[in-house]
């Protein structure tokens, strides 16, 4: 199978997600961006991919909202680049990085609000993937051999680190349907089940689009 579509996959923790995400990668012999993220931004920034890590999809000091946003949206020159707090330029210098893997072609990009990054771009599919928490409890506890209540204790505090991530950088809500083009239910379709699905949907989609260019 072929396509031409970048697909976004947010995910909750324990949901396989990425696991989900490397399965179409494979089936459509394209690349799938998670840490690699990390590290094209690193890389074109020159700030250290250690520093990358320790803000990864995590929540930043609310007093630099305004500022992000404001750099942002008007693109930054040398000299205010070098002035910005180090939370600022890993915010900019991550998104810059997703706009240009997928300038490059179809991909899928894990997390890290790559979604809202590419809002503007036609050819992407955003997805939130989900699942009971029973079973990403019983999934993350097998995975890692931990106890039930430590793998608990995991899940809901990453997922309260990628709510709270997402919900400071866009102007949408993580986990809510509203966010998303596609959201499903790993845990009632399993991970060869919904990354068929996914599959099935990018096809459809892009089948339509060709016949619309038709009329």
């Amino acid at each position: 199978m072929k396509t031409n579509t970048i697909i976004t996959i947010a995910r909750e923790y324990g949901s396989a997600g990425r696991e989900i995400g490397y399965k179409i990668a494979k089936d459509f012999g394209i690349k799938l961006y998670d840490k690699e993220m990390l590290a094209r931004a690193a890389k074109e920034s020159g700030i250290c991919e250690e520093i990358f890590e320790s803000h990864d999809e995590k929540p930043t000091n609310s007093f630099l909202y305004s500022l992000v946003m404001d750099t942002y949206s008007m693109g930054y020159n040398g000299n205010a680049y070098t002035d910005m707090p180090i939370n600022h330029k890993v915010f900019l210098a991550q998104f810059d990085a997703i706009k240009k893997i997928a300038d490059e072609g179809p991909c899928i990009l894990v997390g890290r609000c790559a979604d809202y990054a590419l809002e503007s771009y036609k050819n992407v599919v955003s997805v939130f993937i989900h699942a009971d928490l029973d079973a990403r409890i019983r999934r993350i506890a097998r995975i890692y051999d931990l106890t039930d209540a430590k793998a608990k204790d995991i899940i809901l505090k990453t997922d309260k680190q990628r709510s709270s991530y997402y919900n400071y950088y866009t102007n949408k809500k993580w986990s809510e349907a509203d966010s998303y083009e596609l959201c499903l239910n790993s845990a009632q379709l399993g991970v060869d089940g919904t990354a068929e699905l996914i599959e099935k949907y990018v096809m459809l989609k892009e089948s339509i689009k060709r016949e619309d260019r038709k009329i």
